[in-house]
């Protein structure tokens, strides 16, 4: 696979979540408090409709959400024109499927969490976006083969490990002929040692089985802060 790009990707002015809010730290403590307590259950991925859930719809208590579509998905937005379906994978409150639909694509997106699903169907009802409660380690078998595009935003990375290596392999599946798989997240820095997640930063090893079969469009990553360090955007292409 040829080496990450040069190309600096840019937030085009906006601020990252930590940013918006002088609670993130107690947020992100008590998504952490969650994320543990749900990893030694027979339900690991259950944190994340308990964190919506304790929200009481507050978006400032989700640390994921900027109130707006990722900027990285809308830089690439730029170059790619709508053509067809479009699948959006781990959706949260929706801000990157309602930016698709306005863009012209007939767009799907799930969640594993029912009360994100809700929020968002009720945040973008406005919009003709098909909203579903759906897990990516099963996604639903008429989804197989069918979107012309697949948008992954911090949703491997917010996963534990032995979850997410059985996850990732099935993004590629979900592709019709033709089509594009792009993945948003937090990239690792090897010469440091990461902090316990979620967030779990990746790395272009792990990034390069998710697209394993496929054939590599791009990869680009940009140096956020000292806080949110490096994000990369990986995208991929379906013969």
């Amino acid at each position: 696979m040829k080496p990450p790009s040069s190309r600096a990707l840019t937030l085009e002015g906006q601020s990252p979540p930590t940013c918006r809010s002088d609670r993130m730290d107690e947020v992100r403590e008590r998504m952490l408090e969650m994320a543990n307590k749900a990893e030694t259950s027979d339900k690991p991925l259950s944190w994340f409709e308990d964190l919506y859930r304790h929200s009481n719809r507050d978006r400032g208590q989700i640390p994921w959400d900027w109130n707006e579509p990722h900027p990285f998905l809308v830089e690439w937005s730029k170059e790619n024109k709508a053509n067809g379906r479009a699948l959006v994978v781990g959706s949260g409150l929706g801000e990157d499927a309602a930016f698709l639909w306005e863009r012209g694509w007939q767009v799907t997106a799930f969640d594993i969490s029912e009360e994100a699903v809700e929020w968002a169907r009720h945040l973008h009802q406005d919009t003709g976006i098909d909203w579903a409660v759906g897990d990516l380690l099963n996604p639903e078998q008429d989804w197989i083969g069918r979107y012309d595009l697949v948008v992954e935003v911090h949703i491997l990375q917010a996963i534990p490990e032995e979850i997410r290596v059985r996850a990732s392999p099935n993004l590629a599946p979900l592709l019709a002929s033709g089509g594009t798989l792009v993945c948003i997240g937090r990239l690792a820095d090897e010469s440091k040692t990461e902090e316990r997640g979620p967030p779990w930063a990746l790395t272009w090893d792990f990034l390069n089985q998710v697209g394993e079969g496929l054939e590599e469009v791009e990869r680009h990553s940009a140096f956020i802060s000292e806080k949110e360090g490096n994000r990369y955007r990986a995208v991929w292409k379906k013969a």
